[in-house]
């Protein structure tokens, strides 16, 4: 069977349509800056508008000034802190000013999305106790701030050499806001990916509408409980499987499962069983990187790696639900060949993941762009 997900990720790519945010940004849409926010969500849930080549103010502009009114009363998830974030008050996540700490063009994703330009953010609405980013998602102090422009002209450099923009962490969401105005400096044609734990508000989910083209989620728990102990999240699997339907009529998806040692019955099987019985046209990476991070040793059921026979039981339980698989052994191979053929190109130059250098100078708030960074901002 022809599978039918990433069809409009495809598409893009190909050239045959446009990515959702400039398509956005072309949608006129007549509302006044100065009312009030509720008004201005009225506006944004019914928008009707004239598609125009430079509109005087488009679905994209009411996008991003809400993101920035959420701000001031900060409930980009579902932690809904309520503080403002506008004047440095600190919620859950720490993030003040978005803080990146690193970039690349990342050959190690799946197959359909590689090479992709990755951009990771410091600090997460989570607090995972296995967490192999812990040095930047519980640091949202680390890395560096880039204004808008800048990062906007680093995409523009990369276009050739990339097939996306993915947005990650650490955790994207707290950065919504940040995400909007750099995509408000560039028209590159390429898709944006949501790489997130999707624990996101429904507000959120309604300013991401539009926006992104594939949602990279990754898809933990399959209950509360185990939730509430390794990530400090209340109502996750609620917030969480409500998400993912929401994604699924937005766009394209791909769902990471990573396999936890002794969690196949209570989170490997009841989320891909949840998978299979709630969502379409959906790709689904079940995945064996698990290896015990950050504070994993203090809990003794994770304090070890997932066994052969663990992820073979998670496998085969995922084929049987008859999901659409993401093969381990065809990612490994079509990165190599991606990778290669992108290579021989004449204005192509790879970039590398962080080192352990790089990740000692991520807590110096410096990045191996930074020197450019701050040439551009002078």
């Amino acid at each position: 069977m022809t599978s039918k997900a990433l069809l409009n990720y495809s598409r893009i790519l190909k050239g045959e349509r446009n990515a959702n945010y400039i398509e956005a940004k072309k949608l006129e849409i007549d509302f006044d800056l100065n009312d009030e926010e509720e008004k201005l969500w009225e506006i944004h849930d019914s928008a009707v508008g004239e598609k125009k080549e430079n509109p005087f103010l488009s679905l994209f502009d009411l996008k991003l000034d809400l993101s920035e009114r959420i701000l001031e009363r900060c409930r980009l998830c579902e932690r809904r802190c309520y503080v403002n974030r506008a004047k440095n008050q600190k919620g859950y996540c720490g993030v003040l000013k978005s803080k990146i700490a690193s970039e690349f063009i990342h050959t190690g994703e799946e197959p359909e999305l590689v090479p992709s330009y990755t951009i990771f953010f410091s600090g997460c609405t989570f607090n995972c106790v296995f967490c192999q980013n812990w040095d930047i998602s519980q640091f949202p102090e680390a890395g560096i701030y880039l204004v808008p422009r800048v990062v906007a002209k680093l995409i523009e450099q990369r276009k050739n050499n990339i097939r996306n923009l993915n947005w990650v962490g650490g955790e994207p969401t707290p950065n919504l806001p940040y995400i909007l105005d750099v995509l408000s400096h560039t028209s590159v044609n390429l898709p944006v990916i949501w790489n997130s734990n999707m624990y996101m508000s429904e507000e959120t989910m309604k300013l991401l509408n539009n926006i992104v083209d594939v949602y990279l989620t990754d898809f933990k728990y399959g209950n509360d409980d185990c939730a509430k102990k390794l990530s400090n999240i209340e109502n996750y699997f609620m917030i969480v499987s409500r998400n993912h339907k929401t994604a699924n009529k937005q766009c394209d998806m791909i769902i990471r499962h990573l396999v936890l040692p002794n969690h196949l019955e209570c989170c490997t099987k009841p989320v891909l069983k949840w998978i299979a019985e709630n969502l379409r046209n959906v790709k689904v990476n079940v995945m064996a990187q698990y290896r015990p991070e950050h504070k994993a040793k203090e809990y003794p059921e994770i304090n070890r790696k997932i066994t052969k026979e663990e992820f073979d039981k998670a496998v085969n339980f995922a084929k049987k639900l008859g999901l659409d698989l993401i093969e381990q052994k065809e990612k490994t191979q079509r990165n190599a060949k991606n990778f290669l053929r992108l290579s021989n190109r004449k204005n192509f130059t790879p970039s590398s993941p962080p080192t352990f250098l790089s990740a000692i100078l991520i807590h110096l708030k410096v990045s191996s762009f930074l020197f450019y960074a701050l040439v551009q901002t002078l």
